[in-house]
């Protein structure tokens, strides 16, 4: 068994002419093309102004693909966003005949190990769960059981599409989504504030703060 920090990882962003870009495609609207200057500063301008008026269709032209390593708990949660292209770990497909990996929990810190620990044995976790009632290693011995459960079902000829019906919401999943700026905004709203899921803000809110050092303007409005 062995245990994951939740993490991400930025694939694809636009290019630092971005905002250029935004500009020349919004001023096909105006025909106002001849205000374009040489610098970005007729781009930040104009690209101010179609947030402050709410005018979110110029900025879906622009894009950006985040992978993601999280449970299968907050992956069922990100492909609720509509207006996305998913690209996910299969557990159809891919065989956890070498250990099955789990994410654990951000209220657990002092459980988290490096990204390339493991755990431990099945008897260190079964005699610690048996003599320590403690809620946190209930956790750990489930996640035990559920590993040791879908390798025996391997063992007995069940395919893992089969065995992975065993395998919890804490099961390690990447996914890789991608969406244009306009829905990232409304996936960053609803992602980093108070009522989001504390593993989804886990990773979504240094995402955000990332992004922001990253892409001017458009996401300078979204806190938490």
């Amino acid at each position: 068994m062995k245990l994951s920090r939740a993490k991400y990882e930025i694939i694809q962003l636009p290019d630092e002419g971005v905002l250029k870009m935004i500009e020349k495609v919004a001023r096909t609207c105006y025909k106002s093309e001849y205000k374009i200057t040489e610098d970005d500063s007729s781009a930040k301008d104009l690209v101010q102004k179609l947030l402050n008026r709410g005018h979110y269709a110029m900025i879906e032209f622009a894009d950006m693909t985040i992978k993601f390593t999280v449970d299968r708990g907050v992956s069922h949660e990100l492909v609720r966003h509509r207006l996305c292209s998913f690209a996910q770990e299969s557990t159809r497909y891919c065989n956890y005949k070498g250990g099955v990996e789990f994410i654990i929990p951000q209220w657990m810190p002092e459980y988290l190990p490096d990204d390339d620990a493991g755990c431990g044995t099945d008897d260190i976790w079964w005699e610690t769960y048996r003599e320590i009632k403690d809620p946190k290693l209930v956790w750990l011995n489930s996640m035990q059981v559920a590993e040791n459960n879908y390798l025996e079902l391997l063992n007995k000829g069940w395919s893992p599409q089969q065995a992975r019906s065993v395998l919890p919401n804490s099961l390690k999943t990447e996914i890789n989504m991608k969406a244009n700026f306009r829905e990232w905004r409304e996936i960053f709203k609803q992602r980093v504030a108070e009522a989001a899921h504390p593993q989804m803000r886990e990773v979504m809110r240094p995402l955000l703060d990332e992004i922001k050092t990253k892409v001017p303007l458009i996401f300078d409005d979204i806190n938490y």
